[in-house]
């Protein structure tokens, strides 16, 4: 059902969505991970849909990546959405630091 309905969302200007990459539950050696010891948020995650060029200042900002990009992005950027129990954020164009895959 969420793929359904992520793929009819599309974020308006200066935004793209970004599903967050999973955090690791499990150690390499097999130990299961609390939550409280799986430290910050990733800040790493693939985009799924890009708003349209944003202006600031009346300069025109183009998005800095595509659909299925894996980007870093600002630590603690982005607004939060969850569906089906996924999390999914809205990022500023500005917050995204890098891409290092597609």
């Amino acid at each position: 059902m969420s793929a359904n309905i992520i793929s009819k969302i599309k974020p308006t200007a200066g935004y793209v969505l970004i599903q967050a990459e999973e955090q690791q539950t499990q150690t390499v050696g097999g130990i299961y991970l609390p939550d409280n010891a799986k430290g910050d948020k990733p800040q790493t995650g693939t985009v799924l849909a890009v708003g349209a060029d944003d202006v600031k200042d009346g300069a025109k900002i183009v998005a800095p990546a595509k659909v299925g990009d894996k980007v870093i992005y600002k630590k603690w950027g982005g607004n939060e959405v969850k569906i089906d129990n996924k999390e999914y954020l809205f990022v500023k164009f500005e917050d995204i630091m890098a891409i290092y895959g597609s």
